[in-house]
């Protein structure tokens, strides 16, 4: 026996010491850092990388923590459900005593659950948007050199499990998060570092990690399957493509129509190749692949096509097709949606993220009593314009069975048509 507790208290030995090897070798001390208007001015620039503004407007985030614990998170109402195992807790953010709980399916009351997850979401929840975090209240930011780099410190004075927890975020030329070092009450070593370079850009718009590798053994978090998206807005951009005869629109082959009497359209969507008319020369034109469009000058084909009046045709198609058809371009591919009230009516904003010719443009859609558009309000931040209002007026149901705009009224008065509106199959 007494070899035995001999044996024992030499491997206890040997790993205290190889502790604190380990320890020595890879603690960091917390580094020091300048406070002010820089540190905030690198913290925005990260915000606006990760889209920060999509992240305020995001109603709903689901993943899962090393596929033990699982989200689905309210955002915008401060309920998150929080299940492991059979535990299910509907918890209330701002006030737990308003939170349910739930074994096997059976409603229970248990505090200790609803505290447990109350940790589990704090944790969990940080290693999803920890970078949407930064400006919380009671955070102090700091600007760290690292290899002659900016880095960003965040230091959390107050809120969450583990207040006066510090990170330091790692970025990348376009201000995008790679990693982070922490300093925490959990992790003993200081400066232990995870990546965050595995983003997923999410319907809503905003860019969340899918997992995570510790420096600490290579230790791999996995997020899960991860989503954020904005149902009630997807509801909404649905009724309005109901009203305005969306399924008739795909259908539809053949629109033609035209832009202030100087551009002439012919547009086959089957095909997606689209005659472009004006002045002396037609396109046409090949949106996916442009080296593949014709040029006719006065009805005669270049023998090679002019890339720059090709691009000058793709240009043009992309501004004057989206203002007869942008309001069944809602589900496009890079386009975020969100629920915005105006004058009392829920309205409906639209960011086009990719695609276009200046991707970045908003459009704040305004509804009359059936869900059909009246007007739009542009923000383009490429012309400076703010909320420019402009009617969608005199709409027409096609020979196709979907519904297009004639004519559009801006706030000078000037009126733009879009000439004799056609879609046909």
């Amino acid at each position: 026996m007494k070899k035995l507790f001999k044996l024992i208290g030499i491997i206890l030995l040997l790993l205290i010491v190889a502790f604190g090897i380990f320890y020595v070798v890879n603690n960091e001390p917390l580094p020091n850092g300048k406070k002010g208007k820089e540190a905030d001015a690198l913290a925005i620039k990260m915000l606006n990388a990760l889209n920060g503004d999509a992240f305020d407007k995001t109603e709903i985030l689901e993943w899962s923590f090393r596929n033990t614990n699982h989200y689905k998170w309210f955002k915008n109402q401060d309920v998150v459900e929080v299940s492991w195992n059979e535990n299910k807790v509907i918890l209330n953010t701002k006030d737990a005593t308003k939170s349910t709980v739930f074994i096997a399916d059976k409603k229970v009351e248990d505090t200790k659950l609803i505290k447990k997850a109350t940790n589990y979401f704090n944790n969990d929840s940080f290693w999803l948007v920890a970078p949407y975090k930064i400006f919380d209240a009671g955070t102090e930011r700091r600007i760290v050199k690292v290899n002659n780099k900016e880095a960003l410190l965040v230091t959390y004075t107050s809120g969450g499990s583990t207040p006066g927890d510090s990170y330091l975020w790692i970025l990348d030329e376009n201000f995008l998060p790679t990693s982070y070092k922490m300093w925490t009450k959990i992790i003993p070593i200081g400066g232990v570092s995870a990546t965050w370079s595995d983003l997923k850009t999410t319907e809503a718009g905003i860019k969340l990690p899918k997992k995570h590798i510790l420096s600490l053994f290579g230790l791999e978090l996995n997020m899960g399957n991860v989503k954020a998206y904005n149902k009630k807005a997807n509801e909404l951009a649905n009724k309005i493509l109901k009203a305005v005869k969306h399924n008739a629109y795909k259908n539809t082959r053949y629109l033609e129509w035209s832009f202030a009497g100087k551009r002439h359209f012919k547009w086959d969507k089957q095909k997606h190749i689209v005659a472009v008319s004006w002045d002396t020369i037609r396109v046409d034109l090949h949106p996916r692949n442009k080296e593949n469009s014709s040029v006719f000058i006065n009805n005669k084909k270049q023998e090679k096509a002019n890339t720059k009046i090709v691009k000058k045709a793709w240009n043009i198609f992309n501004n004057d097709s989206f203002w007869l058809v942008a309001h069944h371009k809602l589900f496009d591919d890079g386009v975020i949606r969100n629920i915005e009230n105006h004058h009392k009516k829920e309205a409906l904003r639209v960011t086009y993220t990719i695609g276009g010719t200046t991707p970045g443009d908003s459009y704040l859609w305004i509804l009359d009593d059936n869900y059909i558009p009246e007007s739009y309000k542009m923000t383009i931040p490429t012309k400076k314009m703010i909320a420019a209002p402009a009617t969608w007026q005199d709409w027409i149901t096609t020979e196709s069975g979907t519904l297009l705009p004639t004519n559009h009224t801006f706030k000078n008065g000037k009126k733009l048509s879009m000439g004799n509106v056609k879609g046909y199959n």
